[in-house]
């Protein structure tokens, strides 16, 4: 059972990590169209709504991330390459919270600035 557990997460895992950045490139995307009046306001309407999936989904992804830990497998690469694997999930783990922060708040500058 933890094994299609590990499965499970980490499909949700990744899949709400891409479904974040498709909400980050469909902010973007609406983001780009210099229109006024009602236009502008139902495309402002829609970045807003792109931009709150979009923190569900970095939710999502902490969430399962979490989840992650409990179904952690060790020495999957033998033991002597277990101590670079941490190291290396660490590293891997906090470019990726930058990724999502910086990313988190150009989406919201583009949705509500």
């Amino acid at each position: 059972m933890k094994g299609v557990a590990g499965v499970v997460i980490g499909f949700v895992h990744d899949f709400a990590a891409g479904c974040w950045a498709a909400s980050l490139a469909a902010v973007w995307y609406l983001d780009r169209h210099d229109l006024t009046g009602r236009a502008a306001e139902i495309l402002t309407a829609l970045e807003q709504r792109f931009f709150i999936a979009g923190v569900a989904f970095v939710v999502l992804v902490f969430a399962t991330g979490a989840g992650r830990t409990f179904t952690y497998v060790p020495n999957v690469y033998g033991e002597n390459d277990e101590a670079k694997r941490r190291k290396s999930l660490i590293v891997k783990h906090l470019v990726l919270l930058a990724i999502f922060g910086g990313g988190l708040w150009w989406q919201y500058r583009m949705a509500f600035g």
